[in-house]
Formats: C-alpha cells, structure tokens, sequence
C-alpha cells in the first residue's frame, strides 16, 4: 500500500537525508515539497492523503482542506501546534517522534551546567591568549547537590540518572508520580522542590497543562544562586515573571530551545540582555546519533502506519 499524494509542508530539505527523501518517494505515488507559507499549499492539500510537517501548524482550517488525508507525521517530538482533537474527529492518525534525542538532550544539559560552573569557555579564550593563570577563576562542584529534575519522562529520567553518577541528591516533580523510580530520586510537589534545590532540569513537553506551568509564585521561591537549565519550550515559563527574576541576578537561567512557536525576537532579546541567562542556538538533539534515528524514525512512522500498524501515535 502507498500513499498518493504526500504533501511535505515547512520542512527544510536538508533535514532529511536523500537516501531518506528515496524511501518515502517509495511510499507514495506523488510527493510535493512546500515551504512554509507557500501559497499553493491549499490546493495541492485537495488531493493529498499524507501530510508531513515540523514545527508549522496544522489547525482545523489546514485540515478542513485536506479532504482525503488519512495521515499527518511529525518530525518532532512536539506536536502542540497540531489540532490532534479535530484530526481525531475526522479520522486522521497523528504520529510523532518520541526519544529519538533522548541521551543527546540529557547530555547537553550537563555540558551546559559543567561550562557554566566551571568556566570552561573563559578558560580555553583565555588559554589561547597566553593567560595562563587561574587566580581569578572559582568553580562549583555537582557532588552533593540538590538536582531537581521538573518532567521525569524518558529525558529526565535520563538527567536524573546521569546526575546520580555525579553524586548529587536528586528530587523530581512530575505530574504523576512514578512507583518505579521510588528509592532512587524522591517526589516533591513543585513549590516545595524548587526552594531548596541547587540545579534544576526542566524536561516537561509543552501542553495545555504545562504551558507558564512555571508562574511568579514558582519563580519567586527559586533558591537564590540556583541555576535552572531549560532544554524544553520556554513557553513554560511566565517570562515576564521570569524577566522580573532574572533582574534580581540571584539566579542562573541556561536555555537551548528557540523553536519557532510564541515566543518572539523581543521576548528572547528581553532574556538576552540579562547577563545570568546564557542561551544557546537548539543543540539538545544535534548530534550524529539522534539525526539519524530521527530520519529512520520518522520514515517508519509512514512505513508503518501504510502497514497498518501504526506506531508513535499521539491521537
């Protein structure tokens, strides 16, 4: 079984591989490429069964266009901007990336908090000057810690165990517990992990329920000098509360996640100018291993849902 049409809307052809772009030319009949906000994509939707995005939207009206779609896949993991309710009510199948990134991101998370403690960066400029001596230069040691990792999912369950070797205490919040980690990292509710935690993980996917999840009475209470990494949507931070905390400069807020969504130039060039918030291009899933079980992923999701065994579904 193919497809017949397979509609490929904002997704860079340099995301895929060719050998990739050849398997899915495979799985269907006629395969068109659009950029994001080409004109054409309502009438090349008309026919279309299959529908191929990133981090565009596809909202009721997409839909309503696409009168015989049967599939929309996602090159992501994030699928908030999909409309999955209404995909639901006219039978279409959803499907995302989970995990691929998985060990990419958590790893990241230590490679960002270790620079910052350490000041590697400084360091190695420095180094290269000839500047040599290492008298003005302090550090800060993960042993010992409280690490609070907010989203105990496969990536902060990743992080949890990783700062484990370090020989931090770990604490975590989820929004439900989670029997199988008893033992190891203990469960606080939000409001209480964040005051007495020295490094805080933010691994939560974002949602309805998660969206600002991080409010002024959660910012304000931060243990002051904490340093609070976010490798996930900084929509789920209130940032005009969290600007209003990064002013205090008690704290250190280190973020990687600029994927296109509400967040505006101006709301990160507000973040930027302070000198505690240290931002970073999205590196959490670059690395040699996460693309390419992205790709394979993102192909079998297809493959797999034409064998009638879909996988990944979030619908």
């Amino acid at each position: 079984m193919k497809f017949k049409k397979i509609v490929s809307h904002g997704i860079p052809e340099r995301l895929l591989e060719q050998k990739f772009w050849r398997k899915l030319d495979g799985l269907c009949e006629k395969r068109v490429l659009l950029n994001e906000g080409d004109t054409r994509l309502a009438n090349e939707l008309a026919d279309a069964d299959c529908l191929l995005v990133w981090f565009n939207g596809v909202d009721k009206k997409i839909i309503d266009k696409a009168h015989y779609l049967k599939y929309i896949g996602v090159l992501a993991t994030g699928y908030g901007k999909i409309d999955t309710a209404f995909a639901s009510s006219k039978s279409i199948t959803v499907t995302n990336i989970p995990g691929y990134s998985t060990e990419s991101v958590a790893e990241l998370v230590f490679a960002v908090l270790l620079e910052h403690l350490r000041e590697i960066c400084r360091a190695k400029t420095l180094s290269k000057q000839s500047r040599t001596s290492e008298a003005d230069f302090s550090g800060m040691e993960i042993k010992g810690k409280d690490f609070g990792v907010i989203g105990l999912g496969k990536i902060g369950s990743r992080v949890a165990e990783i700062a484990t070797g370090f020989g931090a205490k770990v604490y975590y919040w989820s929004r439900a517990q989670k029997p199988e980690h008893e033992g190891k990292y203990k469960f606080e509710e939000l409001d209480q992990l964040v005051t007495h935690c020295d490094f805080l993980s933010i691994n939560l996917a974002l949602n309805d329920q998660t969206k600002n999840i991080f409010s002024a009475k959660h910012l304000v209470k931060i243990k002051r000098d904490a340093v609070v990494i976010n490798t996930a949507p900084l929509e789920l931070f209130d940032l005009v509360a969290l600007n209003k905390r990064l002013s205090n400069n008690d704290l250190t807020y280190i973020f990687d996640h600029t994927d296109p969504g509400d967040i505006t130039d101006k709301d990160l060039d507000q973040l930027r100018q302070h000198k505690n918030c240290i931002t970073y291009p999205v590196l959490g899933y670059i690395s040699k291993e996460a693309k390419i079980a992205l790709q394979e992923i993102f192909v079998e999701n297809i493959d797999n849902f034409l064998k009638g065994s879909p996988k990944n579904l979030v619908n």
